[in-house]
Parts: C-alpha cells; structure tokens; sequence
C-alpha cells in the first residue's frame, strides 16, 4: 500500500509519523514546520479556531506543491497533513516534514510549502474571539469569506 503523503484530517496529527514517510538513507537533513493556533491575532484574543478544507482539491493543490518543490529542490521529499476542524490555542494545525541531502534545501523548501499552502490550498478558518466576535477568511487573513467559504472554481 503506497504511503500518502498529503493528508486532511480531522484528528490530531501524529508528527513522529509524518516524519518517518520522509526519512530515507540519501537524506542529511529532515526539517519540520508545526504550525499551532496562537492565541492573539491583530490584537485580539483568540478562544478557538475552525479549520474548513476542500477536501480532494486541497490535496491536490498540495500534490502541486510537492511538483513546484522537486522543480526547485530536486533531491527533497515531502509531506504535508493539515488538520481541519475545531482547534484550541497550541493545538497543531499543520505540519509539513522535508528531507533532503543537505540541510539548506531542506529548510528552504518547508518554508515555500508553508508560503504556498496559505496562497493556493483551499482550506479556511473561522477564528472565534474572546469578544464574541468572529472572523472567517483565507490563512492569509486577508480575504474574507461572508458566505463561509471560498468560491472555488476547479
């Protein structure tokens, strides 16, 4: 059975094993990036947050990812699983594991997918405020969605 790996789940992820789906004897280097709910936002105190994904296109966007990256960085290997869902402050929303030879390309490529995950997958979040007050947009935060959720053309 091949290993997937770009995954949306909706339970905690296992970082230890999304590690090991890089690992192989070529690579010097393995980088990981976590990325966890914080509790602040512009000034605002974050109580929870809910991860929304369009399941198989966001897969699939990760999938383009993984291509643009072996273009840049041809000895790396990824893995990228976001977690969608209700998230508390620490929980782990994200985490994209990259192995490769030497450590540079490793590090390089982890920040591109992050880059790349927040502009071209489609997964958004619904921020719930202290104040009551919520916000429901794209991960960078810039583009609101009042419907509750992109418009997503295939």
């Amino acid at each position: 059975m091949k290993e997937e790996l770009f995954l949306i789940v909706e339970e905690p992820i296992d970082v230890p094993a999304l590690v090991k789906k890089v690992e192989r004897r070529e690579a010097g280097a393995i980088t990981t990036f976590i990325g966890t709910v914080r509790e602040w936002t512009k000034g605002k105190r974050t109580v929870y947050l809910e991860y929304q994904a369009y399941k198989p296109m966001a897969v699939k966007m990760m999938k383009v990812i993984d291509q643009e990256i072996k273009e840049k960085w041809p000895d790396t290997k990824i893995a990228i699983t976001h977690r969608i869902g209700q998230l508390d402050i620490t929980d782990i929303a994200v985490v994209i594991a990259v192995s490769s030879p030497h450590r540079k390309a490793a590090y390089e490529a982890n920040e591109y997918a992050i880059e790349r995950i927040k502009q071209i997958v489609p997964i958004w979040k619904k921020e719930h405020w202290e104040d009551g007050q919520t916000w429901l947009g794209d991960q960078l935060e810039t583009v609101p969605y009042p419907s509750g959720k992109p418009i997503i053309k295939e």
